[in-house]
């Protein structure tokens, strides 16, 4: 059974910088895909980022150019490197391996002055 865990989150201004990790346990972790989702208080949870089982990065249009995503296969971890962040950024930040329902309990991202 896959089971993640996030971490990393925390308070920070707008325009500082988080590094948020996922650790994944179980499972085959380098064989496939893993995303990054986000949700804020009220809304749908909402893709982020995700990175190919060979390191590809892929990002939703917000985070391109603030967000790094990458994994390290031996480590079974993947992070997001979050810069250049906004007061829109605050949500619940969420890792899971791609097209699977194994969530973790998420880390809290809050950007406010």
């Amino acid at each position: 059974q896959v089971q993640v865990a996030e971490s990393g989150g925390g308070l920070v201004q707008p325009g500082g910088s988080l590094r948020l990790t996922c650790v994944v346990s179980g499972g085959n972790f380098s064989a496939g895909a893993m995303d990054w989702y986000r949700q804020a208080p009220g809304k749908e949870r909402e893709w982020v980022a995700s990175v190919t089982s060979g390191g590809c990065p892929l990002y939703t249009e917000s985070a391109k150019g603030r967000f790094t995503i990458s994994r390290d296969n031996a480590k079974n971890t993947v992070t997001l490197q979050m810069g250049w962040l906004r007061p829109e950024d605050t949500a619940v930040y969420y890792c899971r391996p791609t097209r699977t329902t194994a969530w973790g309990g998420g880390t809290q991202v809050t950007v406010s002055s």
